[in-house]
């Protein structure tokens, strides 16, 4: 992969926005097929330009206009905002208070930085694939809850190019939520409350949430082992161990101290933790008597999705747009494929850098021995020749899908009540 050198921005940026960025799928996104009327127009799209130039509050007439003017200003970044009462490029000409967000996505942002008090291997904005599996945990429990207990069908997942993932929920009726409903959302799967001050930040009563106990746990539990207690090694040693203790009742906590220095390394020494969990929680059912989740708590302390209400619930708040390019690792934000979550790898992500080479390695195959070209200059589709296609393909799919469920809104309106 062609290295990424933030200096080459400038000149590679007018490339990407002419002949690598998605203009049409991503169009077709913005503009919900005219279901939402006049909402592409009244859309808040934000640049950053060379130099941190900061131009909030432009929007255009239709999804070509957009084009036009990324590739005449060519962003570092592109930040999309809410649909407001008015066109936000004339906002300053609105009557004060009349000018006001009037839906917008639901919108999770989920950064790697949050968990920095609970992962060794990297801190502050750095990554590895050791820690890249938080990420993962947090897509598979946050989408599965979006679907089975929130009722949400229209979930676009995607790699924000440096240590974190978005979530764009579009369907009709929740990108016209409220704020408080947005709040409320984020509460639902909030579990780990608290500060840097706060010790246990997960504290679980009975009886548990099925959203907990019969669904998070689960997601937690299969990829535990190898993050946690392998990856991160949380009871490798007296120090890191008396961490986790820290999080287990008193009463459980000094026969653990004993035993864990007689055990060989960190998933020894959790089954123990575990099957004594387990034990105290056969006798509380016995005794009626309150059960002790200790092992949940701790598995979900380290490993359960860490939420920025903020985010979430302001209308008024900007999120980073799909296909915008990170400008210090170069790397493009691109959507995830829900079906090979597993497999991705924000490393072999493509960077502006890598995808440029492919173009002019596709240019140099499409020429012929005098020179000359077999194609005409313009491609508008010239992304589908490098890596960049199986991301425009998932956007493509989600699109399609948001498209199917509109025509098929009308049939399902006009169909008689029966029984649900």
């Amino acid at each position: 992969m062609a290295r990424f050198e933030p200096a080459a921005l400038p000149e590679l940026l007018p490339l990407f926005y002419r002949r690598l960025f998605p203009h049409g799928p991503y169009g077709r996104w913005l503009g919900y097929g005219g279901a939402g009327g006049n909402c592409f127009q009244l859309r808040e799209f934000s640049f950053t330009l060379r130099d941190d130039v900061y131009l909030r509050f432009q929007s255009f007439g239709s999804p070509r206009e957009l084009e036009r003017e990324l590739q005449r200003t060519n962003p570092y970044k592109i930040d999309i905002g809410a649909v407001y009462s008015h066109r936000p490029s004339q906002h300053s000409t609105v009557r004060p208070g009349a000018f006001q967000p009037q839906e917008k996505e639901l919108v999770f942002d989920i950064d790697m930085t949050d968990y920095d008090d609970v992962r060794t291997c990297c801190s502050s904005a750095e990554i590895c694939s050791k820690c890249w599996t938080l990420m993962t945990i947090a897509v598979r429990v946050i989408d599965r809850a979006l679907v089975e207990d929130l009722g949400m069908r229209h979930r676009l997942w995607v790699y924000s190019g440096r240590r974190g993932v978005h979530c764009w929920v579009c369907d009709d009726s929740v990108r016209k939520w409220s704020p408080a409903l947005r709040a409320a959302t984020v509460e639902y799967l909030t579990l780990v409350k608290g500060g840097a001050e706060t010790v246990k930040k997960v504290n679980l009563s009975e009886p548990v949430h099925p959203f907990i106990s019969r669904r998070s746990v689960g997601v937690v539990e299969k990829y535990f082992e190898a993050y946690a207690l392998v990856g991160q090694d949380i009871l490798g040693s007296p120090e890191s161990w008396d961490k986790v203790l820290a999080l287990v009742p008193e009463e459980h906590r000094e026969p653990l101290q004993g035993e864990f220095p007689r055990k060989r390394d960190s998933v020894q020494r959790w089954e123990l933790l575990r099957a004594r969990m387990e034990r105290t929680r056969r006798a509380a059912a016995t005794a009626r008597s309150a059960p002790c989740y200790a092992d949940w708590e701790i598995m979900l302390q380290y490993c359960f999705p860490r939420l920025d209400i903020n985010v979430s619930k302001g209308l008024g708040h900007l999120l980073k747009s799909p296909f915008s390019v990170h400008p210090k690792t170069g790397r493009i934000s691109v959507p995830l494929d829900l079906q090979k979550l597993d497999q991705f790898d924000p490393f072999a992500v493509p960077t502006i850098s890598s995808l440029c080479h492919e173009l002019d390695v596709a240019s140099d195959d499409g020429e012929r021995e005098d020179g000359s070209e077999t194609e005409p200059k313009r491609r508008a589709r010239d992304y589908r020749r490098t890596s960049l296609a199986p991301y425009v393909r998932v956007l493509e799919r989600f699109v399609e899908g948001l498209e199917r469920a509109r025509r098929a809104e009308p049939r399902r309106s006009s169909d008689p009540p029966g029984d649900f």
